[in-house]
């Protein structure tokens, strides 16, 4: 499967960080559902909402109610979920959230602003 355009963003970020991550990781022993990507120092997984301005999978009734399902299951077995919009991670928005909020380096965040 080809990745999109904010999945390769938001690896090179991770990279950036210093982040150590896996993506499409499977995560439910009977389920197909896999996080786009996952911390795997923090078991934190992180997936990407794309289409939330038109429409898309991820905001209509189906979708949404699909999508909270995979996110209560995965809370179930130990993971901790983020979702960030595709804009989210374009503008760097993700990147300085899980700066602030995980990197442990020397490079300076930015505060996240809502």
């Amino acid at each position: 499967m080809s990745k999109s355009a904010p999945e390769i963003l938001l690896a090179k970020h991770l990279r950036e960080l210093k982040l150590a991550f896996e993506t499409e990781v499977r995560f439910h022993e009977s389920r197909r559902w896999r996080w786009d990507f996952a911390l795997t120092d923090h078991r934190i997984a992180i997936e990407i909402m794309g289409s939330t301005w038109s429409a898309g999978r991820h905001t209509r009734g189906t979708g949404y109610q699909a999508d909270c399902d995979k996110a209560n299951q995965g809370t179930m077995l130990g993971w901790r979920l983020l979702r960030f919009t595709t804009e989210d991670v374009l503008n760097g928005r993700a990147k300085a959230f899980l700066a602030e909020h995980l990197y442990r380096g020397q490079v300076p965040t930015q505060r996240c602003i809502a």
